[in-house]
Formats: structure tokens, C-alpha cells, sequence
């Protein structure tokens, strides 16, 4: 009897352990949660890549990259760089995010990746802290177990880097930014995770912003001049990356996004005032079919390149016509990387798990253009005074509601508001309801002039 018991107890014993083991699993070990890499380059045209359309620049990377996941063809971003930063990070319109000026209150994908398992880094331009190095608001603060980059932009030709919270030299050689960046992404894969752990890696590239620059190695190889160049150095740079996944062994379990942040600087009241270009460069991204570029309302403004390729799960070899966006990426990295949003504050964004892996076609309802419209399935409405940065405004564009279906109109090129004034005014009321639903603006401290 003595021994049955025995045996009995040590039965029981082992199904405790291995109940205990099982329950005990840290979440951070589920297999089915990816790593995330997300690759966001600075006012990059939605036509710039072969993908796209490009026919003059060589992609052979990015075009791969579009073969093995899914290439998205009305993805937005935000029309400027710190607004589509804030936005990115937190689900939010910049109406509630804040934009460069985004306060420390803010929740962002690194802070709620971080507090459930996930190892995260930033590496590149921050931009949501008034370009100043203030520390509550810097990557560190917000989520980022990692940093490296600069601030702010390159608008002078120079950037300073921080390394997390402290100063780490500057350049004014912006021809080396996009290796250095890729450099030190590679450098946190291979030295500074824990292998054992899944990693959100977020890198921000400066290129191709305002004062370009381009390697030795690149410079004046495209047919495309200086920008050419850089679009193409991008390429391979992005390639050597997604190589060191391949060589750690992450390429099928790592979400990869490449996306932009905007569209491209392409108008000449920019390039005719902005002093300090390279001698012989044009700044001038290609927009394909859409309309205007960075800062306008119009789709070349926010409408920007997106693949995304997590191999077995994204469908490959897809092209998707779905709306989809920046602010979508918090809600979506929730449902994927098992977190819960935020719920003390509105957030804009949607889940499109589905959407990525294949499961449903369709993707948002509808996109709100900042201070400016909002789009509705192939509906497009602006308002009469619709904000646009000086550099995009149209001298010839009259102040009146647009509309514009953009299924058989995609240039914008046909105001059909006198037509459908009865869907004008639809779309008038969905644009306010977006602007008032939950939109607190952020404090401002008077004594400097920043947003807490």
C-alpha cells in the first residue's frame, strides 16, 4: 500500500510540475507572437520604387520585398514628419497626438510592447519632441528600452545624435546617415537583444529629407541624379537588414512594415526657396498619379508606399487596394503581439489583422485629412479652406468644397461637389464628427513654449 501511494504521490507531483510549467510559460514565449520591424523612410514618393511604378530607379530590394508579402496601394501616413510620427506611435490623428509637439502623456507602441514582453529600440529620427532633448518625451520615456538618431530633421545639413539620453556627436555628412542608421540596426540585432526574447525594432530613417545625400559608393550610379542615388542606397541598405534576419534566423517569425512617413517634396515653390541643397541635386520625389506631394491635402500628401511581409502569414505576391494606415499599426500590434489599447483615450486607428493576413479584403471605413477632409470608400471630400503647408499651396486652386471619386479619378482632377451635394454634406458631417469625438488639444506650458 505504501508503495502505491508513493507512486501515486509522484504521479501527482509530476502533473503539478508540468501543469505548473505549462502555466507558468512567460507570454513573451508564446511562438506565435512576431517580432516587429518596422522601416519608415522620410517624404519617400509613393511612386519612387519599381514597385510602384518606378521605372528609372532600381529597387530590386524593396521590389522582393513586395513579391514575398503584400504591397498596399491606399496606405496613409500623415502629410508632415512629426505628425505622422506621433501618429505612428500612437494610434492617434495628430489633432490628439500632438505631432512634433507630442506630450509625455502620450501612450506609444514601444511603452505598451515593452510591458508585455517585448524588447524595443529606436533608431532614427524621433521628431515628436519639439527637435529638443527633453527628456520625458525623448524614446527612452517612451518606451524604447534603445535609442539612437537625432531629434529632428536635416534641415540645416547637420544632425546631432543622442544615444539614448545623452549626446553622441554629430554630422554634416548626410551621405553616411542611411548606412550609419542600418549600421546600428543591425549592430541591435546581433549585440544588444536577448535573443530569447521578441524585439519591436523601429527605425526611422532621415533619407530622403530636404538636404539629401548619398555614399561614395552611390553617388552618381542611378539614372535618377543625387535623389536617384539616395532612393537607391536605401534599397541596398534595407537589403543588407533583412539579410541579418535571414543569417539570425528571424525572416518567419519578424512582421516587416516599410512604409514613409509622407509624400514627397516635389514642388517648386520648395525647391526654388530652400537654400543649402548639394550643388547639381534636385529634390524632387515622384508622386505617379496623385496629386501634389508633402504637406498638401491632396493624395500625394498622405497616400505612401507600404509592404508588409511576414512570410506563411501575410499572403504573398498580394497587391491590396484596402484603406489602410499609420494609426492602425497600435490595434493591429495589440491583437498580434497580445496587449491590450489603451482605454482612458480615443484611439483612431483599427484592428487590420485580418486585412494583413489575408482573412478579409476590405480595410478602414474611412481616413480623416488633417484640418482638411476626410475620405470614405472612393469618396474624397475637402473642405473650402483645407490646410496646406505654404510650399503646396495650388495658387490656382479655388476655395471651394471638393469631391472627388477617387475609383475613377485618382489625380483628383474632377470636382464632382456641385453634382453630389447631398454626399458633400455627408462627408462634411463625418469630418466634424472626427475632429470632435475625443479631441482634448494638449497643454501647453506657456514658460516654454512646448507641449508638456
Amino acid at each position: 500500500m505504501n508503495r502505491i501511494l508513493v507512486t501515486l504521490g509522484c504521479f501527482v507531483w509530476l502533473l503539478g510540475s508540468i501543469s505548473a510549467t505549462a502555466f507558468a510559460q512567460p507570454a513573451d514565449s508564446q511562438p506565435n507572437r512576431p517580432n516587429v520591424l518596422i522601416i519608415f523612410t522620410d517624404d519617400q514618393g509613393y511612386a519612387d520604387l519599381g514597385c510602384y511604378g518606378n521605372t528609372k530607379n532600381k529597387t530590386p530590394r524593396l521590389d522582393q520585398l513586395a513579391e514575398q508579402g503584400t504591397r498596399f496601394t491606399s496606405f496613409y501616413a500623415q502629410t508632415v514628419c512629426g505628425p505622422s510620427r506621433s501618429a505612428l506611435l500612437t494610434g492617434r490623428y495628430p489633432i490628439r497626438s500632438g505631432g512634433w509637439g507630442m506630450p509625455a502623456s502620450e501612450v506609444t507602441i514601444g511603452e505598451l510592447m515593452r510591458d508585455a514582453g517585448y524588447q524595443t529600440a529606436c533608431i532614427g529620427k524621433w521628431d515628436v519632441s519639439n527637435r529638443r532633448s527633453i527628456v520625458p518625451r525623448m524614446p527612452n520615456a517612451q518606451g524604447f528600452d534603445y535609442y539612437f538618431g537625432p531629434l529632428g530633421a536635416n534641415d540645416s545639413g547637420r544632425v546631432t545624435f543622442h544615444e539614448n539620453n545623452e549626446k553622441a556627436g554629430m554630422t554634416d555628412d548626410m551621405g553616411s546617415l542611411t548606412k550609419l542608421y542600418t549600421d546600428k540596426a543591425i549592430d541591435y540585432l546581433k549585440e544588444k537583444r536577448d535573443p530569447q526574447e521578441p524585439f519591436l525594432l523601429y527605425l526611422a530613417h532621415t533619407m530622403m529629407h530636404t538636404i539629401i545625400g548619398a555614399s561614395d559608393r552611390f553617388r552618381g550610379t542611378s539614372e535618377g541624379g543625387l535623389y536617384g542615388d539616395v532612393v537607391e542606397e536605401f534599397d541596398y541598405e534595407t537589403g543588407r537588414l533583412l539579410d541579418v534576419l535571414d543569417e539570425l534566423d528571424l525572416r518567419d517569425n519578424t512582421l516587416v512594415i516599410y512604409t514613409s512617413d509622407n509624400g514627397p517634396w516635389n514642388q517648386e515653390k520648395y525647391t526654388d526657396r530652400k537654400k543649402g541643397h548639394p550643388e547639381g541635386s534636385i529634390f524632387w520625389g515622384e508622386a505617379g498619379p496623385l496629386r501634389n506631394g508633402k504637406g498638401s491635402c491632396y493624395e500625394a500628401g498622405y497616400r505612401v508606399p507600404c509592404i508588409v511581409r511576414w512570410p506563411g502569414k501575410v499572403p504573398a505576391g498580394r497587391v491590396s487596394d484596402a484603406i489602410f494606415a499609420t494609426i492602425d499599426f497600435l490595434p493591429t500590434f495589440a491583437d498580434l503581439c497580445g496587449f491590450e489599447p489603451p482605454t482612458d483615450r480615443l484611439i483612431d486607428g483599427i484592428d487590420q489583422t485580418d486585412l494583413l493576413l489575408g482573412r478579409r479584403e476590405t480595410g478602414r471605413d474611412n481616413f480623416y485629412f488633417h484640418d482638411a477632409g476626410i475620405r470614405q470608400g472612393k469618396w474624397k471630400y475637402l473642405k473650402p479652406d483645407a490646410q496646406f503647408r505654404g510650399y503646396a499651396v495650388e495658387d490656382n486652386r479655388e476655395k471651394v468644397e471638393e469631391l472627388y471619386d477617387l475609383d475613377l479619378d485618382l489625380g483628383e482632377q474632377i470636382n464632382l461637389a456641385a453634382k453630389y451635394p447631398d454626399k458633400v454634406a455627408e462627408l462634411n458631417r463625418l469630418m466634424k464628427s472626427v475632429e470632435t469625438d475625443g479631441a482634448v488639444p494638449p497643454q501647453l506650458d506657456q514658460s516654454i513654449g512646448i507641449r508638456k
